[in-house]
């Protein structure tokens, strides 16, 4: 379900013209306004603190269109975003990146070897269910890999489990799917529960972000 919402209009149609307005709408009406517009731009302010964090090769879980990915090959590193929406892969391959049709549920090229993983632009939402993410990203990771996420600014215990559906400005909406919202201290309890450690939080130009550091074996091992 997730797949299908995010390969449908409207989404598709934004990331085509690199405009929004779009928004995550919940049941209730509350909306969530997506930032099309900073997506399909270079990296900004904020973005370039996350790219000095990055080490060895880059996993970019839920790419979009590909600007960190993009800015990861500039720098000489090795990196591969995954993305379950068609036009967010071809974006990001006539940009210069590398990108692949996938979620982070199934098969990952390199799985269990990737250095870091990052989940930036709300993307710890992914699947509706945190704590599998965590679980998930632990497993695509290389043993004492880092996880760099966004997170909400606005309530740093915010844990929310909501269905949602892409909307835009002219009413047109797309399928909906499961979405997690998580301010720090939450994403810190779904993470310890999957072996990360908090490392390091930072906020700058409004974003906010929390640096996590797997363990140096896997369990079981």
């Amino acid at each position: 379900m997730t797949a299908t919402a995010w390969q449908a209009d409207p989404y598709t149609a934004a990331l085509r013209t690199g405009r929004g307005p779009l928004f995550l709408r919940r049941r209730d009406g509350w909306l969530l306004p997506l930032e099309v517009e900073r997506w399909c731009e270079g990296p900004d302010f904020a973005d370039l603190t996350v790219l000095g964090r990055c080490h060895g090769s880059v996993l970019d879980i839920g790419c979009g269109p590909g600007r960190l990915v993009v800015a990861l090959e500039a720098r000489g590193r090795r990196a591969l975003g995954i993305d379950v929406s068609p036009e967010a892969v071809a974006r990001t391959v006539r940009a210069g990146g590398t990108a692949l049709l996938r979620s982070v549920f199934e098969p990952v090229p390199d799985e269990g070897r990737w250095e870091t993983a990052l989940l930036i632009d709300g993307n710890v939402g992914i699947g509706g269910d945190p704590a599998a993410l965590m679980r998930r990203a632990a497993e695509v990771t290389a043993p004492g890999a880092v996880l760099i996420a966004e997170t909400s600014t606005e309530d740093e215990d915010a844990d929310e489990r909501v269905e949602v559906t892409v909307v835009n400005g002219r009413g047109e909406r797309g399928a909906p799917f499961p979405w997690a919202r998580l301010g720090a201290r939450a994403l810190r309890e779904h993470a310890t529960g999957a072996g990360w450690t908090a490392a390091r939080q930072w906020t700058t130009a409004g974003r906010s972000f929390v640096e996590l550091r797997g363990p140096a074996r896997r369990r079981g091992t």
